[in-house]
């Protein structure tokens, strides 16, 4: 799992007009096909997957008791918490059957760099 650490970056809020603030987190080369790979930019801690082409990133806490999510047993877009076995859609960051959901970040590929939208606003 490769890890990218920018922790002197200093944190984006979510813009006034509504426009994405998107953040550069590593190159698009260092998150291979299946890869995942974890990230710390500005106080979040983001872990990011490649499945079948589209890049995912979520919080690195799962929302019932924190536990890492980068390290959980993937099943096609759902990543299973690895302390008590809940599953998200790394789509809609909601839990399998409701009751939990994560945050999850938008992301994009721009020019070779995987970039995230630190500010947009968290449900």
């Amino acid at each position: 799992m490769l890890i990218s650490d920018h922790p002197s970056a200093p944190d984006p809020s979510p813009s006034a007009d509504g426009c994405p603030r998107w953040t550069d987190v590593l190159g698009d080369q260092d998150l291979a096909a299946g890869g995942r790979c974890f990230a710390r930019h500005g106080g979040h801690e983001i872990a990011l997957f490649r499945i079948q082409g589209a890049v995912y990133a979520i919080a690195d806490s799962c929302p019932h008791a924190g536990a890492s999510l980068a390290s959980g047993e993937l099943e096609g877009a759902t990543i299973r918490c690895p302390a008590h076995g809940l599953r998200f859609d790394l789509v809609t960051g909601y839990a399998r059957g409701g009751g939990f959901a994560m945050r999850i970040y938008p992301v994009r590929v721009h020019e070779g760099r995987v970039e995230v939208d630190l500010g947009a606003t968290a449900r």
